[in-house]
């Protein structure tokens, strides 16, 4: 396989469908071997319920990234260091479900099995089932905590005739993890029954106004985790480019506040930032969105990953 693709390195992976690839920060990856970070841009969106948009996600993402600085003055470092390969994005089929998320799936086992620190860029909610699944199945009987930043609970176990829906991704894996959910502000009278059976730990919108709430947060988690985004967790006035945005959403710096904590104190194993839905013209919300990415970048540099 040429390396135009951006996947040389692993070959199994060759006869999958990848777009072209677009380097976040606008810096030429490493080679794959030497990344201790992988970009994985997913442009899926298949089942968006209001606004669509989410598969123009990734692109937008990488190209505001282009425009970042790469010193860090909160961490003192340029976190581009640690070594970044940015992939092609892959393109998975919009007519079946199963089979994209399969496909999905096959590349993420790769990832995930040859150690490398995946920060999946979607796309729509639905993808971060598989990143998580492909954790477990590595770590076997090792307990994984999943740190859903979100306004929505997406505990639904049907939405709009499948179980696959973005809607429905974190009942696909809640019994296969413990679950902390943050900034929720949006769910069903049966989503609230579920956390309540199934003792998932969740911090609403509100009780973010109230000392402690990060600690607790902190506290619910096991060592290991992963850290999905799903960018209507913030504020519409921040991030209006989102198909179901929600009001009462989290501002920029508690945020990433409690991101580092977590990186800090726990073993993060993976991140996705998911449904981002540009509006031509507002770009601010790429930007965030983008800085968002590559302060996640800069906190698996922080935790000593080489």
């Amino acid at each position: 396989m040429s390396d135009g693709t951006g996947l040389s390195p692993v070959q199994e992976l060759a006869d999958l469908n990848w777009g072209e690839r677009q380097e976040f920060l606008g810096v030429p990856s490493v080679d794959f071997a030497r990344a201790a970070v992988v970009i994985l841009p997913v442009p899926y969106e298949a089942t968006a319920s209001y606004m669509p948009g989410a598969g123009d996600g990734p692109r937008a993402i990488i190209e505001a990234s282009q425009y970042l600085e790469l010193y860090d003055h909160e961490l003192d470092s340029e976190p581009i260091d640690i070594g970044i390969h940015t992939l092609a994005p892959l393109i998975l089929p919009k007519d079946s479900p199963e089979l994209a998320l399969g496909e999905l799936r096959q590349v993420l086992d790769t990832l995930v099995e040859q150690g490398k620190f995946v920060l999946m860029l979607g796309g729509e909610h639905s993808i971060t089932a598989e990143a998580v699944l492909a954790h477990v199945n590595r770590r076997g009987d090792r307990a994984i905590a999943v740190l859903q930043l979100d306004a929505h609970a997406d505990l639904r176990e049907e939405y709009e005739g499948t179980s696959l829906s973005h809607a429905c991704v974190m009942h696909r894996i809640h019994d296969s993890v413990s679950l902390v959910q943050v900034g929720i502000r949006s769910l069903t009278k049966p989503e609230r029954e579920l956390m309540a059976s199934r003792d998932i730990r969740v911090t609403f919108s509100h009780e973010m106004n109230k000392d402690g709430w990060a600690q607790r947060c902190l506290d619910a988690l096991g060592e290991d985790v992963y850290i999905t985004i799903d960018v209507d967790f913030f504020d519409p006035s921040l991030v209006p480019s989102t198909g179901t945005p929600e009001p009462d959403g989290a501002v920029w710096k508690p945020s990433i506040d409690l991101l580092g904590a977590v990186f800090r104190e726990k073993r993060v194993l993976g991140a996705d930032i998911v449904e981002l839905a540009p509006i031509s013209g507002l770009v601010a919300p790429d930007f965030l969105v983008a800085k968002l990415a590559y302060k996640l970048v800069g906190f698996v540099a922080s935790q000593g990953m080489s």
